[in-house]
This record gives C-alpha cells, structure tokens and sequence, in this order.
C-alpha cells in the first residue's frame, strides 16, 4: 500500500537571534524561552499539530543542541509518529558540495529528499521565529480553491514599518503581480510573514534551479519567490487576521510576554480550542509566601515568591525572596532575585542570581531601554544595571 502524506511541513530554525544579543549566546532563537512555560518553537509546532499537519521537518544549523534536546520524539505536541512526526535536520556532508546551509532556500533544498519520502502533494514552509496561532489547513484550502502553486501567508502593517518586510502588491482578487523584499518605498502595506504552502512539484523545480543558479543568495523573498513570479506562475496571499509577534528582538520579545497579562490579554495561551503544547519541566506548585504581592503576573511552577511580582512574567523555578521587587520583568527559569534587590523593565535569562540589594534596569516611564542579563550569570550585591544595559558574564558594577 502507498503511503504518502498530504502535506509536509519544513520548519526553519536555524537562525542566530543575534538581534537578541545575550540570550541567543549559547542557543538557538527558536529554544527561547516565552511566556512562563513555553519557547518560541511551541508556536508553531502547535500550530501544525492542530492543524493536522503531523510530518515536520525542523532545520536546525546555529546552536542545535537544546533546541535538538527540546523537541525530542516529539512527544508533547503529538509528534511521535511511526510514519511523520516531528524530525530534527542538520546541515550534512553530502557526495555533490552540500555542507552548510547557504540561505531558507537552500535549506529547503538540501532536505528535498525527506520531503520525497513522503510524496507530498504541498509543501508548508514556516518560520520559526514568531508568535501566533494560525490554522494552516484554512491556508490550504485557500491555496487549493485558487489553483496557486505558491500561497503566502500576510497581513497588513502600519505603512511606516513596510519597508522591514517582504511586501505583496496585489490585485483585487488576491492574486500577487509583484513581491518586494523589504522596499524602500513600499507599494502597499501587505507584508508576508514568512509563512508559504507550495504546491510540491513546482517547488522541487525552482529549488533545483535556483540552486544551479551561481548568482543567487538561495533565499526565498529574493529569489525563489520573484522567480516563480517572473516565470509568470499562479500566486497568491493568504490574509491573516489573528496576533502575530516577530519577536526577533528585544523588545518584540519584551512586548510580546506582556501581551499575555491581564484578564482579557491581547494574546491568550489559555485558550483551549487551540492549545499550545509545551514540554513542561518537572516541578511543584508555586509557593506564594504570606509576605508576598503579586499583581498582574504570569507565574511558572515551582515558583517561590516571598516578594513583590508585578506586571511580569515568571518561568518555572524562579525564587524571589522577600524584600525583593520584580516590576515589568521577564524572568526565565531557575532565576534568584534576593532580599532588597529591584528587578524592573528588563529581560533576565535563565539560572541568573540577582544578589542583595541589587538594581538591574530602570523604571518603564524612565525610557532608558530594557535591560538584559544573559544566562548562568551573577550580579553581585548592591551592583546597578543601567537601563538598556545587556550583560552576559557576571556583574560586579562599574
């Protein structure tokens, strides 16, 4: 019996972050941690799962091994499968000059044959970078009521910020006549989210050609997607309504874990008809002390909190004693925050200790920046962290 699968989806997840600055040293942007209990990767791993798209390919290339140790069998999305599931690729030495991954495109191209093993008739291709919620199988009804061989996922952004994106001009019916990657004068404020299905014969095609293409960078908004255009293929965007963060940068990522605050949150990852797995550490309830204030917060378990939360985020197994004020702060798992000290419109990464009587960042309505304390770092006892201030080695102040 053939067995084949309908759709495959190839995650990309190779990148460095190094608009994260400290807290992608040691990992990759995809294995950050967010919103108490999640990483980034949860996004969209949940994503294809309640989509029912369960065969995924994560490409992995800057600082794989948590991200690789994360993800394992794939178990807490419901990737475990005999025939699919949830695999890990590396770039690999092949016979014919493959080695590093040169560009999304080449990526792609480079694991064309576990695409093939499962004789895909589309192909999702996705970052692995933002959060949302988004079902991708609307997405391909969408890609199959129109006939496209290429569909791409967009919404639209304020004029203002258009240049930072891939734009799609488009007619009134959707179909895209032109894609600009990241305009100085952009055209239209319709900008991709990096999200594309392919229908999977023509994608083979213009990877292998764009790989026998010594001129290209091998990348999809500058070459695989105006080359299909030019060649006159059928294409069209695919508008998004719901929340979508970038959240390449500091202060995306800042933005984005104080979007989930609050009773009626911008972004909500409570929601039970599209649940975002995760892969929970093991710990025990949050402690939240007799002395302790806690006020629009998010708060991971195995939390100890004898001290003063508010408007943050917590992950599991963070202890903040009493004395201590943790005020518009994203503090990631295992991190300390002592007796006296003030932690304040920053982000703290995890296994971080933050002795007594220590400052780090400044208050929100100062404007001096986000603070950021990379991880397995300590700042010593009465030591200041000035707003916007990134540390990624221990602190003894200047």
């Amino acid at each position: 019996m053939l067995r084949k699968k309908e759709c495959v989806a190839m995650l990309l997840a190779g990148g460095q972050g190094s608009r994260l600055y400290a807290l992608t040293n040691n990992i990759a942007k995809p294995a950050v941690a967010f919103g108490a209990k999640y990483r980034i990767i949860d996004f969209p791993l949940s994503n294809c799962i309640n989509s029912g798209i369960d065969t995924v390919g994560v490409l992995t290339q800057y600082e794989p091994l948590e991200l690789n140790e994360y993800i394992g069998n794939g178990q807490p999305w419901d990737l475990d499968r005999a025939f699919g599931g949830v695999h890990i690729l590396s770039p690999y030495q092949a016979k014919k000059k493959q080695s590093w991954f040169e560009g999304t495109a080449n990526a792609i191209y480079q694991n064309m044959s576990f695409m093939k093993r499962y004789d895909p008739d589309y192909v999702l291709i996705l970052g692995g970078d933002h959060i949302y919620k988004m079902d991708y199988a609307e997405m391909l009804r969408a890609h199959k009521a129109t006939g496209a061989d290429c569909t791409i996922a967009a919404l639209e952004v304020p004029l203002s910020d258009a240049s930072r994106f891939g734009i799609l001009n488009t007619n009134p019916d959707g179909s895209i006549y032109q894609f600009e990657e990241k305009p100085k004068v952009p055209k239209s404020n319709l900008a991709s989210m990096g999200i594309y299905i392919f229908t999977a014969e023509k994608l083979f095609k213009y990877l292998e050609a764009d790989d026998a293409d010594p001129n290209s960078e091998k990348d999809f908004g500058k070459n695989i997607l105006p080359a299909m255009l030019n060649a006159g293929e059928k294409m069209f965007s695919y508008r998004f309504k719901g929340y979508w963060k970038d959240v390449g940068t500091i202060a995306s990522l800042w933005e984005s874990n104080m979007d989930l605050l609050g009773r009626d949150p911008v972004f909500d990852v409570g929601d039970h008809d599209w649940k975002i797995h995760s892969r929970n550490p093991l710990a025990p309830p949050e402690y939240i002390g007799p002395t302790a204030v806690v006020e629009n917060s998010m708060i991971a378990l195995g939390c100890e909190i004898e001290g003063t939360v508010v408007h943050s985020v917590l992950s599991s197994n963070v202890v903040v004693e009493e004395g201590a004020t943790v005020r518009d702060a994203v503090l990631m798992a295992g991190t300390v925050v002592k007796r006296g000290a003030v932690v304040e419109y920053c982000v703290v990464d995890e296994n971080v200790v933050i002795e007594e009587g220590a400052h780090v960042g400044e208050p929100r309505e100062a404007d001096t920046g986000i603070a950021v304390l990379g991880r397995n770092i300590t700042v010593a006892a009465g030591a200041k962290v000035k707003g916007g201030n990134i540390i990624d080695k221990d602190y003894k102040g200047e």
